[in-house]
């Protein structure tokens, strides 16, 4: 909900990590639904096309590119009032260069590790910014607001406004291959395991 109403409210640019990832697709064609332009992050030029496809504006290979120099070029200076960040470690430098004055650091996963414990002066100093990091816990301990969130996205993904894009299946007995093939960046979209 909050992801929505930000969007709809400003009409925000965000920084997406991953956006080729299961949860970066549809976040991404959630916020271009609602009005929003999406910088992504990716980590090859198949998985742009891939990210590009499913509307953003503009990506960055964050192998190659100076991510936060890129983003800064493409807002004319300014940054990104938010990133949604599910990388962790290796990424967190960039995504709070990446940030305006006041923005919002939502950390929501840790694929590199863990992030080191943050001092208050650090956000300070890069512009007054913000750091959450919601989890699903949190978010489906209200019953009736977890299931009003759940329709909302399947009422979305029913009308085709959202495109969940299953591109790797694994046997389940093969679940460990799928968290290494996973962990390591090898796949795209959302990963399922069958019986």
């Amino acid at each position: 909900r909050k992801f929505e109403s930000g969007v709809r409210e400003r009409r925000l640019d965000a920084l997406a990590t991953l956006a080729d990832g299961g949860v970066g697709q549809i976040m991404t064609q959630w916020a271009k639904h609602l009005g929003a332009k999406v910088i992504g992050t990716v980590g090859s030029e198949e998985k742009a096309k891939i990210a590009r496809s499913l509307g953003c504006d503009h990506t960055i290979l964050y192998r190659e590119e100076n991510v936060s120099k890129r983003v800064l070029e493409l807002t004319n200076g300014k940054g990104v009032p938010v990133v949604y960040d599910s990388v962790g470690r290796d990424t967190f430098d960039m995504s709070l260069n990446s940030l305006a004055r006041f923005g919002m650091f939502i950390s929501f996963g840790n694929a590199s590790g863990p992030l080191d414990p943050i001092a208050p002066s650090l956000l300070a100093n890069k512009g007054s910014l913000y750091f959450t990091r919601p989890t699903v816990r949190h978010n489906v301990e209200d019953t009736h607001a977890y299931r009003d969130m759940a329709a909302e996205l399947f009422d979305l993904i029913d009308s085709g406004k959202i495109k969940v894009q299953v591109k790797h299946a694994y046997p389940l007995e093969e679940a460990q291959q799928a968290h290494r093939d996973l962990e390591s960046r090898k796949t795209t979209g959302s990963i399922v395991l069958e019986p």
